[in-house]
């Protein structure tokens, strides 16, 4: 069976094993995280990270792949998909004291901002979380003060996560290609070390701060 990417979800689906197993290589999962992917699509990457873990989560708001996903991970790992919108989704829900929440997601541009707002409301829960995004919302997540790309979306993301870019990926390790390059990031936020990982043509790392304000970030670039 096969399925054919629907616009107004934003799906390009990820296909190049190069660029999945580094990804892989960049999360580094071990047996026992807790961890949760953000629009598993077809189940390329999450084929890859079932195998090493203990069980995993993913977070599908296109109900007609849940049926695809479950067939293609069923002789994998162990996968509960949560059919959901993701802007909505209580990850309260899954966060256990003694695991973390890891995030991983290559994320539609229409919802990537809104996104790391809700994540960083729920920062306290979280680990790490590795994303692809496109270029140019990494550049502004990552910009140094007085520079063109240093905005408030900047501002708001790095009071609570260090943003470090990791690799860019090419709009053909993809089906279809996306018009943007997209970039690959990691992000600890908070008082637990946390990363998170943002996954687009470009890589970034995240990497949460000490929490020093009681304040959380509603605000959206």
């Amino acid at each position: 069976m096969t399925h054919t990417p629907r616009k107004r979800f934003g799906q390009n689906f990820l296909h190049d094993q190069n660029v999945i197993a580094k990804i892989v290589s960049a999360i580094n999962p071990h047996q026992q995280d807790n961890l949760v992917e953000i629009g598993p699509g077809q189940g390329a990457l999450t084929c890859q990270l079932l195998p090493l873990l203990e069980q995993m989560h993913a977070v599908e708001l296109d109900r007609d792949l849940i049926p695809l996903l479950e067939r293609q991970c069923s002789a994998v790992g162990r996968l509960t998909i949560h059919s959901s919108d993701v802007l909505k989704f209580d990850f309260t829900t899954l966060f256990r004291p003694d695991r973390p929440l890891r995030v991983v997601g290559n994320l539609p541009y229409n919802i990537s901002t809104p996104l790391i707002f809700h994540l960083l409301e729920h920062q306290s829960l979280i680990q790490d979380m590795h994303f692809m995004l496109q270029k140019e919302v990494v550049d502004r997540l990552a910009a140094a003060p007085n520079s063109s790309a240093y905005g408030r979306l900047s501002i708001m993301v790095q009071r609570h996560c260090k943003i470090e870019p990791l690799f860019t990926v090419a709009p053909g390790a993809f089906t279809p290609p996306p018009r943007l390059t997209l970039q690959l990031c990691v992000s600890p936020p908070g008082i637990h070390h946390q990363r998170l990982s943002m996954m687009n043509n470009v890589s970034l790392r995240l990497s949460r701060l000490p929490s020093h304000s009681a304040e959380k970030p509603y605000a959206t670039a």
